[in-house]
């Protein structure tokens, strides 16, 4: 038996590898272990191996890496169209299997363990904010009951809940003041690990000095910069700025037929924690460009006229990702313009 190529279906506990050959016959279809897996993949000569990118998609990457096997790890999007009969384990393996061996295939890169580090303190983030966004909400919601209202935001409910609790003259109990200072008590601590993680991001910030020509960039910040490394593997694998913005999602959604071209809303395609983040970052410099008079400046107030606010926004975060591209690739700094 001589295998070429496996697609691998990765899980927790099982795995379902299938094998062909150099002329891309089926020669060879298994279910494993983990621990099997990993003895099969070390006795077998090198192979390519196909995997979709899934939870421990890029553990197992730097795995089978570490072995002397080529990985192509691929978009579960593209391995679908493959897939023959109804869904299961064996006939996703094929369709992997299938998949990679395309020519013009899309592949994407693994993630290093210093970059899944790295993302993971992202994550963590993105879901304390998300909690204390929900605390603030049923916060306000539980005060509307007693005739309270307080504006949307974190900051104006921070320091007035506080005043709401000590107030004797509103229509507070006694038992929902108690319910309001654990509620401000427990907001005060999502607060500190926020704060904390925003501590640690910074730090990173100032050790890593690709952080440190990305925040160069007017609208790029240390948060910004960090979820740029952690989420970009190699920005080597875009051919140009353009691509990188197209797969951040930051162009416009083309539906043309007919010979007619036919131009959409950007396509949110890619990491959306990103493109939001570059989004926010080019409202800040939207917002102030119309008291600064140099080119860059000049011309965003002018697009700001010309398109509106939100989608001079989106221009200002679409080049700013070409020129981190640039900065990546070239390994140069940031220079403003005149």
């Amino acid at each position: 038996m001589s295998m070429t190529t496996l697609g691998i279906d990765i899980a927790k506990n099982v795995f379902h590898v299938h094998g062909r050959d150099a002329a891309g016959r089926p020669v060879f279809q298994k279910r494993f272990s983990r621990a099997a897996l990993i003895k099969f993949m070390a006795n077998l000569s090198r192979c390519r191996v196909g995997m979709e990118v899934c939870g421990g998609a890029n553990y197992w990457s730097r795995t089978l890496q570490a072995l002397g096997h080529e990985v192509r790890l691929i978009s579960p999007q593209f391995v679908k169209p493959y897939v023959k009969g109804n869904k299961n384990d064996f006939n996703d393996a094929e369709a992997i299997c299938e998949a990679v061996l395309r020519p013009t295939m899309r592949f994407v890169t693994p993630k290093t363990v210093a970059q899944q580090d790295l993302q993971n303190v992202h994550r963590v983030r993105r879901r304390l904010i998300g909690a204390r966004t929900a605390l603030v909400n049923q916060i306000r919601g539980l005060l509307a009951e007693y005739g309270v209202v307080v504006p949307k935001q974190v900051s104006p409910l921070r320091r007035a809940l506080p005043r709401l609790i000590e107030d004797l003259t509103n229509d507070l109990t006694p038992l929902a003041r108690t319910t309001f200072t654990v509620l401000y008590e427990e907001l005060r601590a999502v607060d500190a690990r926020v704060t904390a993680v925003d501590r640690e991001l910074k730090a990173h910030c100032a050790q890593d000095e690709r952080c440190q020509r990305l925040t160069a960039i007017e609208g790029i910040g240390p948060l910004t910069a960090t979820a740029i490394i952690a989420a970009v593997a190699d920005p080597r694998v875009f051919k140009n700025g353009r691509h990188l913005a197209a797969w951040l999602g930051l162009v416009p959604r083309q539906c043309s037929s007919g010979g007619k071209p036919r131009l959409l809303g950007i396509s949110k395609r890619g990491d959306r924690y990103v493109r939001t983040l570059l989004i926010h970052g080019a409202r800040a410099v939207v917002v102030r460009a119309g008291t600064k008079q140099d080119a860059r400046s000049r011309w965003i107030a002018e697009k700001r006229r010309q398109r509106g606010t939100n989608r001079a926004c989106v221009a200002v975060a679409n080049k700013n990702a070409r020129i981190i591209w640039a900065l990546l690739v070239q390994g140069t700094c940031y220079r403003t313009a005149a």
